[in-house]
């Protein structure tokens, strides 16, 4: 694999475009979440993906790294699937961490991702692909503002 600043240009556009199904997954994943903790938290728009997207790839080294995930996974696939599980897993979740930002919420992205995992699977795709879906939705929908808690500053803040 070669990554270029044309492949990162490509994989963003790739990306955006997966729009439909991410920013309906992260929703999925929202009013899931939300329920189990007991919360509201707010639903995504395809123009807050968007604009979260240009965000990520406007950092070039980040943006190279993203780009190079997406790309193996997206390729990746394993006969008997199985087999693949722990590299497409691997490869998921640091996806996740990495769009989801700083710590703590690169934690909170990868955790979320095994959650939104397990809500996609499409046989007929790659075994990257439904951990690629997963991982795009975890990893945004932990950067995207609508859970109350970041909305606020924590109590624990030196002055």
């Amino acid at each position: 694999m070669h990554v270029s600043p044309a492949v990162v240009a490509a994989e963003h556009e790739w990306v955006r475009d997966r729009a439909p199904t991410v920013v309906a997954l992260i929703d999925t994943v929202r009013a899931a979440l939300g329920e189990q903790f007991d919360t509201e938290v707010a639903s995504v728009t395809v123009d807050q993906y968007h604009r979260t997207v240009d965000e990520v790839f406007s950092d070039g080294d980040l943006a190279v790294n993203v780009a190079a995930l997406v790309c193996l996974l997206r390729d990746l696939d394993v006969d008997g699937d199985y087999p693949g599980f722990v590299v497409d897993e691997l490869l998921g979740r640091e996806l996740a961490g990495m769009l989801a930002g700083n710590q703590p919420l690169r934690l909170l992205g990868e955790a979320t991702f095994h959650y939104a995992d397990v809500l996609t699977h499409n046989p007929e795709d790659t075994a990257g692909a439904d951990d690629l879906d997963a991982a795009l939705a975890a990893g945004f929908q932990t950067r995207l503002p609508g859970w109350e808690w970041t909305e606020t500053p924590s109590p624990f803040g030196i002055e």
